[in-house]
């Protein structure tokens, strides 16, 4: 294993990619196997995975170190070729919001608004309810705008201002509007936090599906790496990199703004700990919210293990803040990726936006086809043809 290790490096790697998350690990992956190109994946952490990296705790329970990661898409192709490497556990997740001594729906919908209000509204009347109580608002352009002028101003108070300004540090009236218009508003009963197509866990958790992705003999990884500290003597003919953007570039315009979080894990002697994945708590505590993993996982077990997360200024960059004068930085760093000959930025944190996962394996599979062009697709089916004879 050593030896094969250091053939690799005196010969060279056709890619270094610096990050062992879904944007360097699928990249890999797709160049490794479909291209048959030397990949070196290089991560600062002791762990493949990135955020989405999951582990089991001194208890035995299945969690997720970096808080909850919840997968769901409405492509079929970024979840057919994320099936190449794990099975699924169908789950869809529901979050109850704590507000006024109730444990109610979010995304708020008609049991939201009737149990909040003590209403018996039927989706029919409950569209009349938002349009009598929505504010007009001439242009959206903050978050706030975007709440009151759907459900008005107490909905906006109960449910988002507080939560919106715990965790970006922010009123809702200093945010970009796509913060806030993230979440729905529905008219009907349904109570699922996501509406896509596709909603499942991967079976066996999401490091086993890092592993299964990573596992080629042209795929080389790094752990508690530094790239800067092996780029000058470990051969390499491209870089794809997926590391914050403003790093890359030392900071040369000052740091993009970003919002990270604590997480506070802990584990609790009864099968269950709250009724549902997800409890926010807009209003109350200085946390945002309380997951709780088997919900999540499907995992019995005679204990349970729960995170707290408190949003902070300082830390792993998690949120880019978004705000006009951000984008405006963002894009005195997007000019000089232009103008960065050999090295190919992927991912949130290198294109400084709040991707989905299933958002960043979509452009992790559009930038393989970018970088190979016509001549991946006609190596991949050339070696088709060969197995099939």
């Amino acid at each position: 294993m050593q030896t094969g290790w250091l053939d690799s490096a005196t010969a060279g790697f056709d890619y270094l990619i610096v990050g062992a998350g879904f944007a360097g690990s699928v990249l890999a992956e797709r160049l490794a196997r479909d291209a048959g190109k030397r990949v070196l994946v290089v991560d600062r952490r002791p762990h493949i995975g990135g955020n989405a990296y999951d582990r089991y705790d001194d208890a035995g329970v299945l969690i997720h170190p970096y808080g909850p990661h919840i997968f769901h898409t409405n492509s079929r192709d970024v979840f057919d070729y994320l099936s190449r490497f794990t099975a699924w556990r169908p789950y869809q997740h529901r979050v109850l919001a704590s507000v006024d001594g109730q444990l109610l729906p979010i995304p708020i919908n008609v049991d939201t608004v009737n149990r909040l209000y003590g209403l018996n509204l039927t989706a029919f009347q409950v569209e009349e309810f938002f349009a009598s109580v929505a504010e007009p608002v001439e242009k959206v352009k903050t978050s706030e705008d975007v709440v009151v002028s759907k459900v008005g101003r107490d909905l906006y108070n109960k449910f988002f201002r507080g939560y919106t300004r715990k965790q970006w540090g922010l009123d809702p009236s200093e945010l970009d509007a796509s913060v806030t218009a993230r979440v729905p508003t529905r008219t009907n009963r349904d109570d699922r936090y996501f509406a896509d197509t596709y909603q499942a866990m991967p079976m066996h958790g999401y490091t086993r599906m890092f592993e299964a992705m990573l596992d080629h003999p042209n795929i080389k990884v790094m752990l508690n790496t530094d790239y800067r500290e092996i780029q000058d003597f470990i051969p390499w003919q491209h870089m794809i990199y997926t590391g914050p953007v403003d790093a890359f570039f030392d900071y040369r315009y000052g740091k993009l703004p970003y919002r990270s979080l604590e997480f506070v894990h802990e584990t609790h002697a009864t099968e269950q700990f709250q009724a549902v994945g997800t409890v926010n708590y807009p209003n109350d505590y200085a946390y945002t919210r309380i997951s709780e993993f088997k919900h999540i996982t499907g995992q019995t077990h005679a204990q349970t293990s729960v995170v707290y997360e408190y949003p902070r200024a300082e830390g792993d960059p998690y949120y880019p803040v978004p705000r006009p004068e951000n984008a405006e930085l963002y894009r005195r760093y997007a000019q000089d990726v232009q103008n960065t000959p050999n090295v190919t930025f992927v991912g949130r944190l290198a294109t400084y936006r709040y991707y989905n996962m299933d958002q960043v394996v979509a452009q992790a599979l559009a930038t393989y086809q970018k970088l190979l062009g016509g001549a991946a697709a006609e190596t991949a089916d050339t070696r088709s043809e060969v197995g099939s004879r």
